[in-house]
């Protein structure tokens, strides 16, 4: 819980009693490896704060290919913004790839902590503004570099996910091959 906060804090004040509100709001669940936490064609009613495991954010294409748009971290927030703030549905799936633990706010949560505490929605567009930017960034680092240079940075900006997420969803998110990333990872190490 205190993570929670601490990354909270780096976005803007909240005055004790607004975190003991916050605390008393947010509920732990754990998400088996595999699980959903939110899905495409559903309307996402929660956010999450990751304390242990990793998330990633994917989508099928029409022939049932899969494409993996982003992993997000321990002691980080997800959500599909979209979905979550607009009411729509989701066009995509938010799936736990390890077993995770997270501190979730349902949508009437979330939503009082909007109307109780002063800067809240500043807040959490702060957050996820950060969390975009970095998002865009990682993109535009590997966006047009060749195979082997998008799995060295990815090594660089995301140091110990690669042994933790199955290979598939790795060359997935690099938009290469499975067979290209095994001879990659050989060439690399």
């Amino acid at each position: 819980m205190e993570e929670m906060i601490n990354y909270i804090l780096r976005f803007g004040s909240i005055t004790p009693q607004q975190i003991d509100l916050i605390k008393s709001k947010a509920e732990v669940i754990h998400l088996k490896k595999g699980t959903y936490f939110s899905e495409a064609n559903k309307l996402a009613k929660q956010v999450g704060f990751i304390t242990d495991g990793i998330i990633r954010v994917c989508y099928y294409g029409n022939k049932g290919e899969e494409y993996t748009r982003c992993f997000v971290l321990e002691n980080r927030f997800v959500v599909d913004s979209s979905s979550f703030f607009n009411d729509t549905p989701s066009s995509e799936y938010v799936e736990a790839v390890t077993d995770c633990t997270l501190l979730v706010f349902s949508k009437s949560a979330f939503s009082e902590l909007s109307n109780t505490v002063k800067n809240w929605s500043d807040v959490f567009t702060r957050i996820l503004t950060d969390a975009l930017m970095k998002k865009v960034q990682a993109s535009n680092t590997l966006l047009n570099q060749d195979a082997t240079t998008r799995y060295v940075k990815f090594l660089e900006l995301f140091p110990n996910v690669a042994n933790r997420v199955p290979l598939s969803m790795l060359a997935s998110y690099l938009g290469i091959t499975q067979s290209s990333l095994s001879r990659i990872r050989k060439n690399v190490s």
